[in-house]
């Protein structure tokens, strides 16, 4: 990932944030990091590793929930892992017998394990969910949380540092405009008031998506129309369901996962072609004319080129 993702916040607990980040970029002790998918767990893991003294070695991000236990012995934990700052992504999904192995191969009370420079890489991990619940409710090992939270640092959702949209927006657009080669979109008034307003359930990965599809269809209007009604339609649909009790059906709630699915699939291959719909039509193994039908269902149609 670039150097260049962390995007200092105004806020006040975005600050506090900064100020522990250089606190903690300072030693070695595992740090934490606690917060919502998509709040920059990962970003604020490499913050800490570019304004540490390991700046010049590698960050590595392993994704624990595709470990398994055979992963930390010693003949593969080093292909697993690397010397450095090791981010571990959510640390919550190992299992139980990959969080023992865990703790035998990084915490032996002789020290790792057949060390190799793995072992004594900066550990930093990663959690969407309350480690100390899980811990209570007997899912993850009490001294292996404990190892690995020797700092806490919980991280704000986006709705509760509003403060710092301007800035995040006006960075997520100038990386897509680029990425793509193209000028940096002046958002009007209309669209901005829409994002303060919305809560933003997906944080900054949520924000980011919408700033990458305004710049790649190069038109706000048709990248709004798909945007306002998710934007408005999430906030509206929760309000609804809290104030008026509005059941739904489990038909319902199937369809609305199938069009959410499908609505990932087609950005994400769009995204890993740069945009280029015919590219991403074969990618899904879709004609061309279905991608472009269900561009515009998902409200990213445009014109065919």
């Amino acid at each position: 990932m670039p150097h260049s993702l962390f995007v200092a916040g105004v806020s006040p607990s975005m600050r506090a944030v900064e100020v522990a980040i250089g606190e903690l970029s300072q030693g070695e002790v595992p740090v934490l990091v606690l917060g919502e998918p998509g709040s920059g767990k990962r970003t604020v893991a490499r913050r800490i590793h570019e304004t540490s003294a390991r700046v010049g070695e590698d960050f590595c991000v392993v994704d624990c929930g595709e470990l398994r236990p055979e992963d930390f012995a010693p003949a593969r934990a080093g292909q697993v892992f690397r010397s450095g700052t090791l981010f571990l992504k959510e640390i919550a999904e190992l299992d139980a017998s990959c969080q023992l192995a865990m703790m035998r191969t990084f915490f032996h009370r002789d020290g790792p394990q057949e060390a190799g420079k793995w072992a004594a890489a900066r550990l930093i991990c990663g959690s969407a969910r309350d480690l100390e619940s899980e811990v209570r409710s007997q899912n993850f090992r009490e001294d292996l949380y404990y190892r690995i939270s020797g700092v806490c640092l919980r991280l704000p959702p986006l709705r509760q540092r509003k403060e710092d949209l301007s800035g995040l927006i006006k960075f997520f657009l100038a990386r897509y405009a680029e990425e793509f080669h193209r000028p940096i979109p002046l958002l009007s008034e209309q669209t901005l008031q829409l994002f303060e307003n919305y809560s933003w359930p997906g944080n900054l990965r949520e924000l980011e998506d919408a700033a990458r599809a305004i710049v790649a269809l190069g038109n706000e209007s048709i990248a709004m129309g798909g945007l306002r009604q998710r934007l408005l339609g999430a906030d509206a649909g929760i309000s609804r369901s809290k104030n008026n009790g509005d059941k739904v059906s489990l038909k319902q709630a199937s369809r609305a996962a199938s069009r959410e699915a499908e609505r990932e699939l087609i950005l994400k291959a769009l995204n890993r072609t740069r945009w280029n719909r015919r590219r991403a039509a074969e990618d899904l193994q879709i004609s061309y004319k279905a991608l472009l039908y269900k561009l515009k269902q998902i409200g990213c149609g445009c014109e065919a080129s």
